[in-house]
């Protein structure tokens, strides 16, 4: 594959649109997709700016940039992939009592899994998102490297630690060296109509309605009330069923006491949420399995200092990292509040994704 053609995702948003006029400007030969990967029901009951990527309303943004750029744009129905790639592991995780990010597993396993393999097809030798993340190829180690978007904002370097070799090979981010901002005034500039566009909701296919809510009307058969009790075991209230909450939720519980009180822990053999104050919530450390290695190849027997996030949203804290069998264990410099298992955690070596996995316990 010479063509120097290039697949772009195009999700009817401003950061995608303009990731595919900046490589036009660059003299490639650009091809749009979108994915259709969720036809929600009752979409068109949803208010404008509330509706998730890739359904009725994004995919008409996306035709009309893709119009006003004058390139190909084929929409692709993704929708068996991404309903068992994506979709079910969700429901399964929360049914565990544990807390997923659907957008790690969409990038990982449909946006470069099979849209990738689209992208073959035609004879493009990349495919562009319009993530906030950039990648280099590192010499000395003979290995891509995945780093953070330069606007710290916006920087989305988390949600693709789970890229291989061969998909970060293949992988262009356009807007990873630009702000939000600048991206906003080159799309102005071009006159593309995704300019003012909102951004899109956390989890796209939830569509305006709260992932309990999603959960409730999907997977009924989990709403198992049970009891929610203190660390000595005193029953303190009644939850609705513990698919329901997360780590350190706070809201919701209807549970009263002279201070707030978190959720601590989730046992779900006993069908019971554990609650307790503030301090009760944090963790000394981690255990992460389902490890993918970027910019380093492994981690030595004397472990490694590196930083750590959490959760998207979150800043890198300082850790040591150690192989823990076939995982591994982070040690943080300073305790964590609210670590959740089934999150990732994502460790980083200055400007690159070390490597990252998904949160199977904390200590």
């Amino acid at each position: 594959m010479n063509s120097g053609r290039v697949a772009v995702a195009m999700s009817g948003g401003v950061d995608s649109s303009v990731a595919a006029a900046l490589l036009l400007e660059q003299g490639r030969e650009v091809v749009g997709f979108t994915m259709q990967i969720w036809p929600r029901e009752g979409e068109e009951n949803t208010p404008p700016g509330l509706r998730g990527c890739c359904g009725l309303e994004a995919i008409d943004s996306a035709k009309r940039v893709a119009s006003t750029l004058g390139i190909r744009h084929y929409v692709l129905n993704l929708r068996e992939p991404f309903e068992q790639l994506v979709i079910d592991p969700f429901c399964d995780e929360y049914a565990a009592g544990r807390t997923p990010n659907p957008c790690i597993r969409c990038n990982t396993f449909v946006k470069f899994g099979p849209l990738l393999r689209r992208a073959a097809e035609i004879e493009a030798e990349q495919l562009a998102t319009g993530h906030y993340a950039r990648t280099a190829y590192d010499e000395r180690s003979s290995r891509w490297q995945l780093l953070r978007g330069t606007d710290r904002a916006k920087d989305q370097s988390y949600s693709l630690y789970g890229l291989s070799q061969e998909q970060l090979s293949r992988a262009v981010f356009p807007v990873g060296e630009m702000t939000k901002e600048k991206v906003r005034s080159r799309a102005e500039g071009l006159g593309l109509s995704s300019a003012e566009r909102p951004e899109s909701q956390e989890i796209c296919f939830v569509s305006g309605r709260s992932y309990r809510e999603y959960l409730a009307r999907r997977r009924p058969e989990l709403l198992r009330p049970g009891p929610i009790v203190d660390r000595d075991g005193r029953q303190a209230g009644r939850h609705r069923g513990i698919a329901f909450y997360t780590i350190g939720q706070r809201e919701g519980l209807g549970v009263s006491r002279r201070r707030p009180l978190y959720v601590i822990d989730i046992d779900v053999a006993s069908n019971r949420l554990v609650v307790g104050e503030s301090e009760q919530a944090a963790a000394q450390g981690l255990l992460m399995k389902e490890v993918n290695y970027v910019s380093v190849p492994d981690l030595p027997e004397s472990g490694r200092r590196l930083a750590v996030k959490i959760r998207s949203g979150g800043r890198p804290a300082a850790c040591t990292a150690r192989r823990n069998g076939d995982g591994v264990r982070v040690e943080f410099a300073e305790a964590q509040w609210a670590v959740s298992p089934g999150q990732a955690a994502v460790c980083y070596d200055g400007e690159a994704v070390a490597f990252g996995g998904i949160i199977e316990g904390r200590f």
